[in-house]
Order: structure tokens, then sequence, then C-alpha cells
């Protein structure tokens, strides 16, 4: 079996972030996967400690003033930004942490100290406009990791793959001109935030870099498998990424309390490989998974050991499921792509 060197970052500091009683992203979401990596036994895995992101970093992809107003939240009791999105004492110093994990990550793949990562980060950030928190999310932590490779690293392309059962409407937002960046976003619809129509494909240089696959409730991992035979894979590959950045929410497992999907940790397992097989085809095997959703404390680490085992290489050698279903929604998306990508 190939055997691929996994760096991974999972802090107890993320815990840090406080929420109100009953809010789904809390703390111990962290401590499960902490836990977790405790007892996470294979050979080239490794832990890399975060660093803070610096503000320069974060206004890669957000405006001054917001930032600021995020800053002005530190050491206050509680600052409400919206009805799901509170800071409260210590969240503006961990989101620069949960950013600055990522990016130390980043750093360590493109170094060549690890093959791929994980960032076990929180508060998650996909959700996060360039001006405004909202979905739990203060700043976009893919979004600026995607930014900091094309700056730092000067990579001209980067796919962010977005698998959270939550359109992530702020990532698109940041790269809905920019043909630099193909975000593609798999999602239960309508759902909230409301965005993520088959129809929102980019504009300007970006028009056809934005890839939305709206599904409906109920879906699982054929249908998921299907997508990606028919629409990530082609894309990908004509794409030819020399990064592949992984937008990992685990709510639509079949047991989290957020969604209607049927999605297991055999189906993450399975996308996973696939976008590997992407990364390694034109990005040197680059690739890292960013924690964003997932509430089912049991469901969040089985499918987070799940893909931890995948990037070490377990079953690449195997071939893919085929899938099968959602075949109106598929073909919904190949009609407004094929204008832009080879597709069947």
């Amino acid at each position: 079996m190939l055997m691929l060197r996994t760096a991974y970052v999972c802090d107890p500091r993320y815990a840090n972030h406080e929420v109100p009683p009953g809010h789904p992203e809390r703390p111990e979401r962290i401590e499960a996967l902490l836990d977790l990596v405790r007892r996470y036994e294979r050979e080239g895995i490794v832990s890399v400690a975060p660093r803070a992101a610096t503000v320069e970093e974060i206004l890669s992809n957000h405006d001054r003033r917001y930032v600021e107003e995020v800053r002005a939240s530190a050491g206050k009791p509680i600052v409400v930004f919206d009805a799901d999105t509170a800071a409260y004492s210590e969240s503006y110093e961990t989101a620069l942490l949960s950013a600055g994990g990522l990016l130390a990550l980043t750093d360590r793949v493109m170094a060549g100290e690890a093959d791929n990562g994980f960032a076990m980060i929180r508060p998650p950030g996909h959700h996060a406009e360039s001006d405004r928190a909202m979905g739990f999310c203060f700043f976009n932590n893919v979004a600026i990791g995607a930014r900091y490779l094309r700056s730092k690293h000067k990579l001209d392309r980067v796919l962010i793959v977005d698998w959270d059962v939550h359109h992530g409407n702020g990532t698109q937002r940041s790269f809905y001109a920019d043909k630099h960046v193909l975000y593609v976003s798999l999602h239960q619809y309508p759902h909230y935030p409301g965005t993520g129509a088959v129809n929102e494909a980019g504009v300007a240089d970006g028009l056809g870099y934005t890839v939305n696959i709206p599904f409906p409730g109920g879906y699982g991992d054929d249908e998921y498998a299907a997508a990606f035979r028919r629409i990530i894979e082609p894309i990908g590959r004509q794409f030819a990424p020399e990064f592949v950045l992984i937008s990992a929410g685990f709510d639509a497992h079949q047991s989290d309390p957020l969604s209607r999907m049927r999605v297991t940790k055999e189906g993450y397992a399975a996308m996973t490989r696939s976008l590997l097989d992407i990364a390694r085809e034109s990005a040197g095997g680059r690739c890292v998974a960013v924690l964003e959703g997932g509430y089912d404390l049991e469901a969040l680490t089985e499918s987070v050991s799940s893909v931890l085992d995948a990037l070490g290489g377990e079953g690449l050698d195997a071939p893919r499921p085929r899938g099968s279903g959602a075949e109106a929604v598929l073909e919904a998306v190949t009609r407004v792509h094929r204008r832009f990508w080879k597709l069947v």
C-alpha cells in the first residue's frame, strides 16, 4: 500500500472560542478531535503547531473595517454579529489561530515535509464574507489559505472543493470573478444560507470557475460519488490545480442534526481519494483538508479518522466507486458548465 505523509493541526486553544449554551459549533468538537489524534496511529503522521495569522494575511480576503470590528470584540464578554455568530473574549485570537493553523500546514506541504494535511481548526470559515461574520464563521480560513498559496507560494491554480452540507457563500463570493481559484460545492439545497444554485457559475474572468452541485435532502454516498465521477473529476483534471484545498464539513453525515443527508464515513473517504487522484496528477499530491462543520461528535470523529486513513494512502489503489442517482441535478450542472469544460 502506498504510504503518504500527513501533517495535521489540532490544538487545545481552538476550544477557547466560546459559544452560547446549546450552540452546535461548540468547543467539545475540538476536544473530541484532540482525543482522536491522541489515539490515532499510523506511519507518516505528524502534528504541526499552529501560529496566529497576521492581520495582513487576514486582510488578503477581508475588509479592514470588518477586521477591526472583530478585533474590537477581544476581551469583551460577548459581541453579537448575527443570530448564529457571536464573539466572546478570546474569539478574535482563536480565529487568528484558526486561519494561521491552515497557513502553517500549507507551508509544510509546500516545503515537501508532508504530502498532504488536515487542519482541524475552529472557528470554521466558509460562510464568512469579506465584510461580515455569519454562520458560525469570522474569517474565511480556506479563502485566506488559497490567497496565501497564490501570493506567498506563487501558485497559479488552486482548487477548493467544499463538501460541507451548507453552501460556502463566503468562499464563492471571494473568488466569483477569479479564474485562478476553482470553487466547487456540493451542498443541500435549499438550505442555509440560501446561495449555491446551479446557475451561480461566476462572473467576468471567473465565469465557469464556480461550480455548484445543489442536492436535495436524502442524498448519500452513491449520489456524491456520481457527482465526483461526472462533474468534479473531469473539471478538476482539466483545471489541473497546483494545490487542492478541501472545505471538509461533516454535517452531511447521516447522523448529523443539521441536515437531511446520508453520507457515511466511507463516503468521505471516497471523496478524499478522488481529490488525491486529482492532486497527484497535477499538484504533486499537495492536498489539505480544512475543518468546517460536523456537529454529531461520534460522526465527526469517525469521519475525520476515515479521511486521515485516505490521506495516508489507504484504498488509493482500489477502483473508485461509480455512484448512481442524482440524474436531474447532475444533468443541470452539465448543461451550465459544458460551455466551459468538456463534460458528457
